[in-house]
């Protein structure tokens, strides 16, 4: 936004229109918001719910949020032995969140780098049952694959963010796109004005065709690094949680020792994300994003220099 325009209230209509001719939906289905995080406070305190249940490992804001909002939250943690793959099973009939009104799950899971099948996702709808999908990352998948925003939006809600992609985390914008109903509810309880004119026009120019494309070039090239990067792990003895396809990879550092790598990665100059603050995780599990060959390169040498391994050849 020109800097003349913050004389003015914010009019979120451009952005609520670029939104709605970016995923083909009616713009009653879709709400600017100020970053994903505001989305997951609007679900927790506009949606009515009783028996709200978090798939974990994922992003934790949406249960921080749920909590904050006086919710007592479920979860459904997932394991390593099934891949961090989501069982629709466990939300049907006789399952162990049979009973969930409300199902909030990342697609592509934050941080195991999971992609669950649309379908699946589509499947855990029931009478009564709104499902959320952080669908954050969504935007590094070459094609976009398995997200759910399409003509059947009954009964789902989509959390978007522009922090990730295009590394906008201090403009804080996002939006949601989802069951008109539901988006009706959260804009009830939003507050005036909370996504800015910045924001505003940031949503309308990262959603332009041409932000499209190059953002589905990027995600082909995150694809590429990201083989590089699972090899390199490979050739030092590190394994990822499950096939990722995320702007990063989940790695089990447990050949290294019990405890966390990652104070000594800093002291060699590599920033990973640490796993124990994910519930279903812990302290031997790090995030690693996906960088250019080089660098994964060097970070695979950054293991060796701890000492604990041997590189494979």
């Amino acid at each position: 936004a020109s800097l003349h325009d913050l004389g003015r209230y914010p009019d979120a209509a451009p952005a609520v229109e670029a939104i709605a001719r970016r995923h083909g939906v009616d713009p009653a289905c879709v709400l600017p918001t100020a970053g994903g995080a505001e989305a997951f406070t609007l679900v927790a305190r506009g949606i009515r719910t009783s028996r709200p249940v978090v798939v974990h490992p994922q992003f934790t804001e949406p249960e921080a949020a749920l909590a904050a909002a006086g919710h007592e939250v479920g979860r459904c943690v997932l394991s390593r032995e099934s891949g961090f793959r989501l069982d629709p099973h466990a939300f049907a009939a006789g399952g162990a969140h049979a009973d969930a009104d409300l199902v909030v799950v990342g697609n592509p899971t934050n941080p195991t780098g999971v992609l669950h099948p649309a379908a699946d996702l589509r499947s855990l709808r029931a009478p009564g049952r709104l499902v959320v999908i952080d669908e954050a990352f969504m935007d590094a998948v070459p094609g976009e694959t398995e997200s759910v925003i399409g003509t059947d939006l009954e009964g789902l809600l989509v959390v978007r963010s522009l922090t990730k992609t295009w590394g906008l985390a201090g403009l804080r914008a996002g939006y949601v796109v989802g069951d008109p109903a539901v988006v009706a509810a959260l804009r009830s309880v939003q507050p005036p004005w909370s996504v800015s004119s910045p924001a505003i026009a940031a949503t309308v120019a990262c959603l332009s065709e041409r932000a499209v494309a190059d953002a589905e070039a990027g995600a082909m090239t995150i694809a590429a690094d990201r083989e590089v990067l699972v090899r390199e792990l490979a050739s030092v003895g590190l394994r990822t949680a499950a096939p990722s396809d995320a702007p990063f990879v989940l790695v089990d550092t447990s050949p290294l020792g019990v405890g966390s790598v990652r104070e000594e990665l800093a002291r060699l100059g590599f920033a990973v994300r640490r796993g124990e603050t994910f519930p279903g995780l812990g302290p031997t599990w790090v995030r690693l994003a996906v960088r250019d060959p080089q660098t994964s390169r060097a970070v695979a040498a950054a293991f060796v220099e701890l000492g604990r391994l041997n590189r494979v050849a």
